[in-house]
């Protein structure tokens, strides 16, 4: 007894002290490990040197979901709340990147702005539509203060008066950011010489004749891409090949998949529903209990009816199926059949348009339209006529136009193939304002109406198939910890590997995997080369991943490139030795194409001009058409390397256009273009406000 005191005496602090021990753990550990808000996990990112907490981006999404709710009268989705959430990071970005501009150059909304927004003589077009007599079409002042007034009376937390608050709220931030944009877009003056310039620019010519020699002229065996090519190259053109962070994975999946056993459990079960489907005498009812889909008894008509049911004879408590349909079996009731309002018809045609509404355009239109219609009755093709004759959307499908019901078609077109008695090529043309058509009535008009009941079960895996599937998925991630075990293993098991290179922290689709945010937050989260995951539930596919590689943001490496830079190096050196042949030759341009050999080809053109920035022939090449306006009439250039090989180019003639005496129109067009830039301004902003999105951590 003595003993156990003791025990109980010093278990007694143990316990304590466990407790101590396991509570300073966890808050240690809440600070300190990899979602601790000391290390910076409880910030989602960095927006102009502001640090973003988790707490101010919840309240920008839940400003978001409230907008939402309002405007659609539900709680959004998960799929709704991807779009909020980003929505909610563009709304920091404006608050804490782009606002922060307005300051700097003045610019801001007074109140008395915000007054004459809502009633003055700039009025907001939001403000305007809604206070506008519908009757005389005219903006009432007067309602927009009494509704304001009305709002004062109306609680807290009132749809009114939150969607007000709101819209007000919004309203000066809104006006702000529209005068700095047009601060900047406004004060992007046009000189006179600029719009002359640009008169020039599309108004001269040049006639110019060219040789082009194509890079393929020399063969890749002709030159040797050094080391030293290719870094020099990429120094050079290191722009092109920046970067946001991103990482690659490998990764198996193990697909959750109905077993054979599983399929035969469902098909009888659908048989076993099928034999007391068949004796029902309360379809409706019955398919509704019974039945994994919602409109299980639906009234078709013959223009409606799924593909499943249009090819059978249907008749009353006839039975069709089981039938396998995108993972769904099925089996299906006529429950009766009755004449409805509308009637339908099938058919297909040939549509022959006139090129004006002359009499004798008219005539020849028809005239070939009868020509075709005789082709048909002895014997042509009426699909094959239809796709060479037809001049509308249905003629690449041979006219066919589907079934269409009453009032659907232009009624001289829907007369002629609603009178029809039987299914053939019509006698004659039939006009309508379109043109003259050509009509094989493939169904006759029927107003036949067919209540179908249906009962689906979708071929799930079972509880087993998807342990199954899981057990496979774990002893494959307990078998591997590194790149080489987890592709030993696979090679093994005989799982295929794939691959998702250059994502992105706020992807959420990978590869073949389709949704896979989670996969996505641990890469970028937890994640380090070389490391494998756990086992991630994609709910069609169990995975395991393992990270490959990272490219931090920036530039990408050398290495990274190398591949893709190659080829433009290699026809730099073949450049280099084509210009060097063609330094050789003498002569006129003919003359030097003969002597190069017969990958030469002399061109011409007598309308470059500099706007265009492409030459016949070349394409885009705004070195070769800059050359051509440098060069006085009867010079030529020297070889150059230019987008696609090497050319030389001979300015035959130059014509500069007269003096203007305004060139108000070319400023104008200026002036328009510089106007349209302000979304770039923002992303100008954005671009060098160092965002550092971390919201990975977190969605």
């Amino acid at each position: 007894m003595a003993l156990i005191g003791t025990l109980r005496t010093k278990m007694g602090t143990w316990v304590v002290v466990f407790v101590f021990v396991a509570v300073a753990a966890f808050i240690l550990g809440d600070l300190f490990g990899n979602n601790g808000v000391l290390t910076g996990r409880n910030t989602v990112g960095e927006i102009a040197g502001h640090e973003v907490s988790l707490e101010e981006y919840q309240a920008a999404i839940q400003e978001r979901e409230a907008n939402y709710a309002m405007n659609f009268g539900r709680s959004p989705g998960e799929r709704e709340m991807t779009t909020i959430r980003q929505q909610a990071w563009e709304l920091l970005i404006v608050r804490h990147a782009i606002e922060k501009q307005y300051g700097k150059v003045g610019v801001s909304v007074s109140a008395a702005e915000v007054q004459d927004l809502l009633w003055g003589k700039n009025v907001d077009e939001n403000v305007r539509q809604s206070f506008t007599n519908p009757e005389t079409g005219q903006f009432e002042k007067d309602r927009v203060i009494s509704y304001l007034a009305q709002l004062k009376d109306m609680p807290e937390g009132s749809e009114p008066r939150v969607r007000w608050e709101m819209f007000q709220r919004d309203l000066a931030p809104s006006r702000t950011r529209m005068k700095y944009e047009n601060l900047l877009v406004k004060g992007d003056y046009v000189t006179s010489a600029e719009a002359e310039r640009e008169y020039h620019n599309q108004s001269d010519v040049v006639e110019a004749s060219y040789l082009y020699v194509p890079f393929f002229a020399m063969s890749d065996s002709a030159v040797k891409v050094s080391d030293a090519d290719l870094k020099n190259y990429y120094n050079k053109n290191k722009e092109k090949y920046k970067t946001e962070n991103t990482r690659d994975i490998k990764f198996v999946a193990f697909p959750v998949i109905a077993s054979a056993e599983d399929t035969l459990a469902i098909f009888q079960d659908v048989i076993k529903l099928a034999g007391e489907l068949k004796i029902s005498t309360e379809d409706s009812a019955f398919v509704n209990r019974n039945s994994d889909n919602s409109n299980a008894y639906i009234k078709y008509t013959a223009a409606n009816l799924p593909s499943s049911l249009s090819d059978k004879n249907l008749v009353v408590g006839e039975l069709i199926g089981p039938q396998v349909e995108d993972g769904t079996l099925s089996v299906s009731k006529v429950s009766k059949i009755e004449d409805d309002t509308v009637f339908s018809a099938r058919a297909r045609h040939i549509l022959i348009k006139w090129d004006s509404d002359s009499d004798a355009d008219k005539k020849a239109a028809k005239e070939k339209a009868r020509n075709i219609l005789k082709e048909i009755k002895d014997g042509a093709d009426f699909s094959a006529k239809a796709r060479d004759h037809g001049t509308d959307g249905t003629a690449s499908r041979g006219g066919d136009l589907g079934w269409f019901s009453s009032g659907q078609m232009v009624k001289l077109f829907e007369k002629a193939v609603f009178d029809a008695n039987k299914t053939g090529v019509l006698n004659d043309v039939v006009e309508t304002e379109f043109g003259y058509h050509l009509i094989d009535v493939t169904n006759t008009k029927t107003n036949k109406a067919y209540y179908v009941a249906r009962i689906e079960r979708a071929i799930t895996p079972s509880d087993a198939s998807i342990n199954e599937a899981l057990r496979k998925a774990e002893a494959f991630a307990s078998e591997v910890s590194d790149l080489e075990s987890f592709e030993a293993a696979a090679k093994a098991e005989n799982v295929v590997i794939r691959d998702a290179k250059k994502l992105l922290a706020g992807d959420r689709t990978v590869s073949s995997l389709g949704e896979a945010r989670q996969l996505v937050q641990w890469l970028f989260r937890d994640a380090d080369k070389g490391e494998v995951s756990t086992v991630f539930d994609l709910q069609e596919n169990y995975v395991v991943a393992v990270m490959t590689g990272e490219v931090e943001k920036g530039y990408k490496p050398l290495d990274m490139v190398k591949d893709e830079i190659t080829p433009m190096v290699k026809n730099e050196l073949k450049g280099n030795l084509i210009i060097e042949k063609l330094s050789k030759a003498t002569g006129t341009l003919e003359e030097v194409k003969t002597a190069f050999g017969s990958d030469a080809t002399v061109y011409s053109s007598s309308d470059v001009r500099l706007s265009s920035n492409s030459l016949p022939n070349l394409g885009f090449d705004p070195i070769a058409v800059g050359l051509a306006f440098s060069l006085e009439n009867g010079k030529r250039s020297k070889p150059f390397i230019s987008e696609t090989g090497v050319v030389i180019i001979e300015t035959n003639n130059k014509t500069i256009a007269p003096a203007l005496g305004d060139y108000a129109p070319y400023k104008l067009g200026l002036q328009q273009a510089a106007q349209n830039r302000n979304y770039s301004i923002a992303e100008a902003i954005k671009d060098r406000s160092d965002i550092e999105d971390k919201r990975y951590n977190f969605f």
